[in-house]
């Protein structure tokens, strides 16, 4: 259940993180309250995955699949480059979540 916790942390990460865009410096109130939501119910996730799952290892994959959505949606959603070198980086952000979650002892 904590890694469940855990990708869904990592999903509204994203959703925050990608959020932040759209409220122009909180100065939009829906985006804002979007924003925040979703940086409260990451938080929450997190804590709870955090109760069984060693801290090194869930820091890292909640941040690294904060990174590779919101890298990939910047580029969807932002227009953001696309070049080989972006991809192949975050595909070694992929490789390391896999390899954190095969050796984690839960």
């Amino acid at each position: 259940m904590a890694w469940v916790a855990l990708f869904f942390a990592g999903l509204f990460e994203i959703g925050w993180a990608v959020g932040l865009k759209y409220t122009h410096g909180f100065t939009r109130l829906w985006p804002s309250l979007g924003t925040i939501a979703a940086m409260a119910v990451s938080f929450a996730l997190l804590s709870l995955a955090l109760k069984t799952l060693p801290l090194g290892t869930a820091y890292a994959i909640w941040t690294g699949i904060g990174t590779i959505g919101t890298a990939l949606l910047g580029i969807w959603l932002f227009s953001e480059p696309a070049d080989t070198l972006r991809l192949a980086c975050i595909a070694l952000i992929v490789a390391g979540i896999v390899g954190l979650k095969l050796v984690s002892p839960q």
